[in-house]
This record gives structure tokens, sequence and C-alpha cells, in this order.
């Protein structure tokens, strides 16, 4: 699926940012919604939803159709649907099982009314997959942006709790379980593979690099991170960036990856209505910069012609909280 867009400047017109996506997680329809106005501002070009979306947690479809529909009538939020495009994925309380993945036997339902919150067309093909997964392409003035996104709820294997420390979760023994499952991957691989796209951003509802923390990661399957880094390296598609939310809090976090000239940036913005207030710090190897911990969105500003990104983490008034410049080669 692709679609073409006139080249638009956003704000002060020597910036020369052609693209602009904004994205967020961990929206609570019960709290203020604070943050739409300022992502309003912003004039993002695509808003991609990062999970949490809602906080459902049932399997009672009626009730999940409810609360969707409130998100759905928050006026600003309807601004923002009637301007921009709307992509996104879910993530477990809105799938609708706290941290849950395969296990979920409400699933199937759950999809449908997940998709109708996206306004999916009841003909799209969509309807009949297995999993949300999908992707769209950009085309503006001769470049592109392919924007990917996974489902890591409907196939990911079940958890395995930490009964030893005060972590929640302990990472599988290696090779043990799925994040995506063979169907997902293969479909992944094929996007990478034939993808011409001067960037590519792959939409993850959890943290892809950062996994020290004992919640939910892709480090609780490390063979998966590696078989991404595999798939990401071998596919030698331009501008790889993955977004991610969950964490309620908002952070960088950045890798070499073996055979690739440009570093993979993780970039976790959550949460929109609610964050960690009492963070006092964790461990990330890969983090670059400071962790915000108050209520923000994530902002992605594309320069092609300079083949560079900058990353803002954005507060309430448009303030920005944390940013990164990356140029891809």
């Amino acid at each position: 699926m692709g679609c073409s867009l006139n080249k638009k400047l956003i704000g002060d017109k020597t910036t020369n940012v052609n693209f602009v996506l904004a994205f967020g997680s961990c929206n609570r329809v019960d709290l203020p919604n604070l943050l739409w106005d300022d992502v309003l501002n912003a004039k993002p070009d695509v808003w991609v939803w990062g999970g949490d979306n809602i906080y459902a947690d049932t399997d009672d479809m009626v009730a999940l159709r409810s609360m969707y529909n409130v998100q759905k009538e928050q006026p600003e939020y309807k601004k923002l649907t009637a301007t921009t495009d709307i992509l996104g994925t879910w993530d477990d309380h809105d799938y609708g099982l706290n941290d849950g993945g395969v296990e979920f036997e409400a699933k199937d339902a759950s999809q449908q009314e997940f998709l109708n919150f996206m306004n999916v067309p009841d003909e799209s093909p969509l309807r009949k997959q297995q999993g949300v997964y999908n992707s769209r392409k950009y085309d503006v003035d001769g470049h592109s942006i392919n924007i990917i996104i996974l489902d890591t709820r409907y196939f990911r294997t079940k958890l395995t709790p930490d009964t030893e420390t005060k972590k929640r979760l302990k990472p599988n023994e290696y090779g043990e379980g799925t994040m995506l499952g063979e169907v997902q991957w293969n479909w992944l691989k094929k996007e990478l593979n034939s993808s011409k796209s001067d960037f590519n951003i792959i939409v993850s509802s959890v943290q892809y690099l950062s996994h020290e923390h004992g919640f939910e990661a892709w480090g609780n399957f490390p063979h998966e991170v590696d078989k991404l880094a595999s798939v990401i390296s071998d596919s030698k598609a331009a501008g790889v960036i993955v977004l991610s939310g969950d964490r309620h809090i908002s952070e960088f976090s950045k890798t070499k990856i073996d055979g690739m000239g440009y570093p993979v940036i993780d970039f976790t913005s959550s949460g929109l209505t609610h964050a960690y207030k009492g963070f006092a710090g964790e461990p990330n190897k890969y983090r670059v910069g400071e962790v915000v911990f108050t209520e923000s969105f994530g902002i992605l500003e594309f320069n092609f012609e300079a083949k560079k990104v900058d990353f803002k983490i954005v507060g309430g008034n448009g303030i920005v909280l944390g940013k990164l410049e990356q140029v891809y080669e």
C-alpha cells in the first residue's frame, strides 16, 4: 500500500523538512488527553499509534468497542484524524490481556475491533489476516518512506515470569519462543528485502534494544533480537529505524549492527496520558541522552537531501524534552 504526497515544508522553510512522522503510546480515555493539540501543532504527515492506545484489558468486545469509540470522539484527536493519516499497532492493554500474547483467546475478535478503531475498510485484506501487521509507503518528490507496522502480540510466545529476582520477567533460553511467528517473519523479510525507500520505519509496540529492566521487551527472546538484527543487515535496506512504546518513559537507544553503515536507533515514546513519574533509573547500555518520565510523544523530521532525521521527544506546550540527530549515509 502506498500514497504520494506533495512536498510540505513544516514551520520555518529553511529547515528543509520533507516529511514529519509523529507517534506515541500508552493513552487512557479516563485521563485527560492533553497532548493532541501539540500533536496537531506539529503538523505531521502521519500519526502512528505505538500500542496501548486505550486501556481495556478485557475479552468483552462491547466494552472494548465502547472505549475505542470514546477515544475516537475525543475532540482534538478527532481533529487529527480529519487531517492526518493514522497508522498503528496494538500492545497488551488494547489487545486485551496484560502482557498477553498468543495465548489470548479473544484475539481474533479484538483484532476486528482494533481495525474498526483504525477505520480499516471492511473489504481490506487486513480483515482476513491473522495479526495486525501491515505497511504503507509514502512517496515524496522522488523519495519515499516505508512504515512497517509489526504485531508483537498475536503470535508471541507466552512470557516467562522471573521467580528468582525482583524483576517481573526473565529471558527465555536462547532459541525458545517467538516474537513474530513464522508468517510475520517471512513477511518482514520480504518488506525489507524489496524496499527501495530512503527510510524504513519499523514500529514495535515493545522496546527492541533496552531489555535489562525485566519488563516486556524483545530481549525476553534473545535469539529474536539477533534475528531481527540479521534480517535488517542482510536486507541492505536504507535508513532502518525502530519506534517503540509500552514503558511509560521516553528515551533513545542506539547500537551498531555488523554489516550496516549506520546505527539502528530505537526511539521509545510513552506515554501520552500518564508516565512513570516515580522513575528512579534503570540500566540500558544502549541509551543515548536522558530518560524522559513525563507525558510526551515523539516526532521524526526527515530531510531527504541531507539524509538526516531529527528525533524529538515533545511534551506539553510543544516543549522539546529530548532530541537526537542522525545522518544516514
